[in-house]
């Protein structure tokens, strides 16, 4: 359970196939590095990379008990990735990303590092229209992990910006006020006022986006100036 903390499933949806090499940002306790290295088989590799020595200590034991050889555990942060470019066919996430004081610099990253034709497919926590700051506040205690999220629109803008094509944004789950009803009472947050504030404006949600296959060429002045 410890190594199963996150708001998604990527490994699930990322459609990993045999032979490819895989990286995780923010890797946990590593149960998705480890799912991942199954699903690539031996000719595969699966990364993961986490900044705590904690967590890689615990992901590390559990690789040990899987007994899973085609893992790497990397020290490092999701802003500064610890690798070659054109390295990795495939990036996994799930509910690291929004954590990020420096978002733009982790997409630059995750492009950098992915080969020609590589993808990014990554769960995390989206918003969804205009969101309050006390409201964002009130339900960070409920979803968690909601305080840096992204609106899917900016989401799309800072993927495009890093260099990404074919962006594909597919909510997993809506939260409304219903779903924690209970839990907000208790924090002592009247969900009724609470609720047209956040019906279907927070979501989990997975990403894919690809890097493209080529440069683009580009024959404008602008390019060869």
């Amino acid at each position: 359970m410890l190594a199963s903390l996150g708001c998604g499933n990527p490994t699930a949806l990322a459609e990993l196939r045999e032979g490819e090499i895989v990286l995780d940002l923010g890797s946990g306790g590593g149960i998705d590095v480890l799912l991942s290295a199954r699903r690539v088989g031996p000719t595969g590799k699966a990364y993961g990379l986490d900044m705590t020595d904690e967590m890689l200590a615990l992901a590390r034991e559990n690789q040990r008990n899987a007994g899973v050889a085609n893992v790497e555990f990397l020290k490092g942060d999701i802003e500064n990735i610890p690798l070659p470019d054109n390295t990795v066919d495939v990036i996994i996430s799930n509910c690291v990303i929004n954590l990020s004081a420096d978002k733009d610099k982790v997409l630059r990253e995750a492009f950098r590092v992915l080969k020609p034709g590589g993808r990014f497919a990554v769960s995390d926590v989206v918003t969804r229209g205009e969101i309050l700051p006390e409201v964002r506040k009130s339900v960070l205690l409920w979803v968690g992990c909601i305080a840096g999220a992204l609106d899917e629109s900016e989401f799309r803008g800072k993927l495009t910006a890093a260099g990404f094509e074919g962006i594909y944004i597919e909510p997993t789950r809506v939260y409304k006020t219903s779903d924690a009803r209970e839990f907000l009472a208790g924090a002592g947050i009247d969900a009724d006022a609470l609720g047209p504030q956040v019906d279907g404006k927070f979501m989990a949600a997975f990403v894919r986006a690809t890097k493209p296959a080529a440069a683009k060429s580009c024959c404008g002045p602008s390019c060869c100036s």
